[in-house]
């Protein structure tokens, strides 16, 4: 590991509960800024109102007003991932009500793109929406360092990522496979600064607007390591945090979801590798089926969205 990386793990690195809500309930009030929390859900139902009623419980009252505004971002749910989260007390915003003239892509990166959109908080924090026996120390512990701290512009979560299968290879670290198989392996080998992340490709983080607002947007899987990237070269490693908040359990991907989102992420550290093209943005995967193995060949996402500064709607929304 890099002197400067072991530098940054000592400096850079905490826990969620070194800085306690008073802490960050008087760091708010001296900056005045505010703080939104986008939850990206696609047929999230099952666990989506939870995760809303605890932030709104917990951290959006007259006793501990940190979180300002509290978005679910429907990424086109089939089930009742909307209704459960508005009556838990989220405001829920459709993908495609957001910037209707530029036509929505499938993906999560497309969501939280538009998101910028939706929200006016000068913190945006990010939460997964499958996530279980959640805490709201996911969203405390990560705004508070850039509440704290007015030199850091992105952190993200880190934590343990238990796989629930009960079979080969379960237990409390084997979680994040796509983690440790593709992103790690890439990081240490073409941004070695980054090699301090616990968890690279996380979807829990917060990071200042002005800097998202800079940024460009990897429409599918890749947009973790895309934003992690291009945060390193824009505002520098001493800029980037990371916090510790405990145990992560979501639903996990099956294997082939997994590589499809494998592929995702290599395009995306290709792109940033060489500006380029891929050769062949497709990726070929294999299903059982009674004669045999039958091959099934889907798109990689190959398409980013352009930092949000330079649209006109959301130029438009700052200058009024």
């Amino acid at each position: 590991m890099l002197e400067e990386v072991e530098r940054w793990l000592r400096s850079r690195s905490w826990s969620a509960a070194d800085r306690p809500l008073e802490q960050l309930l008087a760091a708010k009030r001296q900056t005045g800024r505010t703080v939104s929390v986008v939850l990206p859900a696609l047929d999230e139902e099952a666990t989506v109102g939870t995760i809303v009623a605890t932030i709104r419980a917990e951290l959006m009252t007259d006793a501990v007003p940190l979180v300002d505004e509290l978005v679910v971002l429907d990424s086109g749910s089939t089930d009742r991932t909307a209704e459960v989260a508005a009556a838990a007390g989220a405001k829920v915003v459709h993908r495609d009500a957001v910037l209707p003239r530029i036509p929505a892509v499938p993906g999560k990166g497309e969501v939280l793109w538009r998101s910028l959109l939706a929200t006016t908080g000068d913190i945006i924090c990010f939460v997964d929406a499958d996530l279980r026996e959640f805490s709201a120390a996911f969203v405390s512990g990560i705004v508070g360092p850039l509440l704290t701290d007015p030199d850091l512009q992105f952190v993200k979560a880190m934590y343990d990522r238990p796989l629930e299968t009960g079979g080969e290879g379960a237990g409390p670290g084997q979680g994040g496979r796509v983690t440790e198989l593709v992103a790690r392996p890439l990081l240490n080998l073409h941004w070695p600064q980054l090699a301090g992340f616990v968890q690279p490709l996380g979807g829990e983080y917060a990071a200042r607007r002005a800097l998202l607002e800079r940024l460009p947007f990897p429409v599918g899987y890749g947009v973790e390591l895309g934003l992690l990237v291009d945060a390193l070269h824009t505002v520098g490693l001493d800029a980037l945090a990371q916090v510790d908040v405990g145990v992560r359990k979501h639903r996990h991907q099956d294997g082939q979801a997994l590589g499809r989102m494998a592929a995702a992420i290599y395009r995306t550290a290709q792109l940033r590798l060489a500006r380029g093209h891929l050769v062949r943005p497709r990726l070929t995967q294999f299903d059982r089926a009674e004669a045999g193995f039958v091959p099934r060949t889907t798109d990689v996402d190959t398409e980013e969205r352009p930092p949000m500064a330079d649209i006109p709607e959301y130029a438009a929304r700052r200058a009024a």
